[in-house]
């Protein structure tokens, strides 16, 4: 039987871990989340929706776009 490998393994990992120019301990799950919470106004339906994409994405995906929209 085949292991499957889990897609969303970054979105689990702290910031710190997966960024050299962060120090947060967050994980980067949680950094998208108030992200989008702060950008929608605290929305949770459209957060809810800009999240949801992420669920979907590679690794690669992920931290790629994690750090354009995070990376200050």
């Amino acid at each position: 039987m085949a292991t499957s490998v889990e897609k969303t393994k970054v979105l689990d990992e702290k910031m710190s871990d997966v960024f050299d120019w962060s120090d947060a301990k967050t994980p980067v799950r949680d950094a998208i989340w108030d992200h989008f919470m702060e950008a929608s106004n605290h929305d949770t339906d459209k957060t809810t929706a800009e999240v949801a994409k992420y669920m979907d994405m590679s690794d690669a995906d992920v931290k790629a776009n994690a750090e354009k929209l995070l990376k200050s």
